[in-house]
């Protein structure tokens, strides 16, 4: 009998956690071997546990599920990694990707697909949800960009300042400081024009503004 796949689990809902660990629970060849509730904690039990898969939510405190990916393609590249999330955006696909990761599962339908989705990675292959894969060729036969322009647009005027602040290489304080407004407002611009844009990283968010021409 071959051994079970170790997977790590890393969400902030305790009850996505739980209900993960239910459905690979319920089929054969699978262990869970940690669970955690930050990116940051994900990494280190990573690096300490070695499990053949990790499955990372991108919204995660600490370290998002894509800065996350990227530490472990670094430190243990020999665990593959599979994002979950909610969202389908061609950017955060792009961004996942740019990280290293394995496969991209929605939420959605993770109770059909998850099982699957881990034993294609742990082989050494790839898994897209279906309207992942569509957005993925959309790009590759060129309908789509694959850009943050429609996305910018959704952006208030606040986070395209905090955005070409952070282009700028500005800190947090320094941009509060230029603005006006407090250090955690410049937090919750940051947080929010990253999550518009599916993007989570400086180099991510720096690239974005140069190709829209947003800074001067």
């Amino acid at each position: 009998m071959s051994e079970p796949i170790r997977v790590l689990v890393a969400d902030d809902h305790a009850i996505v956690r739980t209900g993960i660990r239910h459905v690979l629970e319920g089929e054969p060849g699978f262990e869970v071997v940690a669970e955690a509730s930050t990116g940051t904690e994900a990494v280190a039990l990573a690096l300490a546990l070695r499990p053949d898969v990790a499955v990372l939510d991108i919204s995660m405190p600490g370290l998002t599920g894509i800065q996350a990916a990227a530490e472990l393609r670094r430190g243990s590249p020999e665990t593959r990694v599979l994002i979950l999330s909610m969202h389908d955006n061609t950017e955060y696909v792009l961004e996942s990707l740019r990280a290293g990761v394995h496969g991209y599962l929605l939420k959605d339908g993770a109770a059909a697909e998850l099982g699957d989705a881990i034993r294609a990675v742990c082989r050494g292959e790839s898994f897209f949800s279906p309207p992942v894969a569509y957005r993925l060729g959309a790009v590759v036969r060129g309908e789509v960009s694959g850009g943050a322009a429609e996305v910018l647009a959704q952006l208030t005027a606040r986070e395209r300042q905090v955005l070409v602040g952070v282009a700028r290489g500005q800190t947090n304080k320094q941009m509060a400081q230029e603005l006006g407004i407090s250090h955690r407002t410049v937090e919750s611009h940051r947080e929010s024009l990253m999550r518009k844009l599916g993007v989570y990283t400086v180099a991510g968010l720096t690239r974005i503004a140069l190709e829209e021409r947003l800074l001067p």
